[in-house]
């Protein structure tokens, strides 16, 4: 494995190249490559592995009995899944994990980091993990509050909006294409359409597929 690539992911923050080796003697990594709507994770199976994103995408989505889906989130290249399901032995996935574009995936036993020996390099990992943790749970409650939008519009707003402040910039590409960002904001496919289309019209955005450019009134 590539110590670089390691290096730079947020779960070995702060840790030397020889901590990420001992670090990974104890996790027993491997690496899967998967197709574009691969199933990486099956609602309702436990997992004592997280994944580490080394190339690709997935999205992460709950599909009911009735065959209704919903959109939760997705993942990209240096990005992790499944880790808070890892860590506890009784816990199973609730949701599909699947690749959205070809994807190479580094599975990392996170539960095993409790018998490293070095407890240096084991403290600095559970720092990162509860980071990760934070971050995601931040995301989430982000999430919650998009959902409360009442209209299509305000829930479009929200979202781009929220992605403008990651990114740092006004334009930018999302994860996501119309129907998963249908299934995200939960609203219909053809509602969402309309909508971007009325935006579009009225100088608010600009966008083609899943590239947008959001528009200030001193742009109109």
């Amino acid at each position: 494995m590539d110590i670089v690539f390691f290096q730079r992911s947020q779960i070995f923050e702060g840790m030397s190249a020889e901590e990420i080796k001992s670090a990974l003697d104890y996790l027993n990594v491997f690496k899967r490559s998967y197709e574009k709507h691969d199933l990486v994770l099956r609602s309702g199976s436990p997992t004592k592995f997280l994944g580490l994103i080394e190339k690709g995408s997935v999205i992460v989505e709950r599909n009911d009995f009735w065959g209704n889906r919903t959109v939760i989130t997705s993942f990209s290249e240096n990005e992790y899944f499944a880790e808070a399901y890892a860590l506890n032995p009784r816990a199973v996935v609730p949701v599909d994990i699947v690749a959205n574009s070809n994807s190479s995936i580094i599975f990392l036993e996170i539960a095993n980091v409790y018998n490293m020996a070095d407890s240096s390099a084991r403290n600095k990992l559970l720092s990162n993990l509860l980071k990760i943790s934070v971050g995601k749970n931040m995301f989430l409650s982000n999430r919650t509050f998009l959902l409360s939008s009442k209209s299509v519009r305000d829930k479009i707003l929200a979202y781009l909006n929220n992605v403008r402040l990651q990114k740092g910039a006004n334009e930018f590409d999302i994860p996501f294409d119309r129907q998963q960002l249908a299934d995200f904001l939960n609203i219909e496919r053809t509602a969402l359409s309309k909508e971007l289309s009325r935006m579009k019209s009225e100088g608010l955005i600009e966008y083609r597929k899943n590239h947008f450019v959001l528009l200030s009134t001193e742009d109109m």
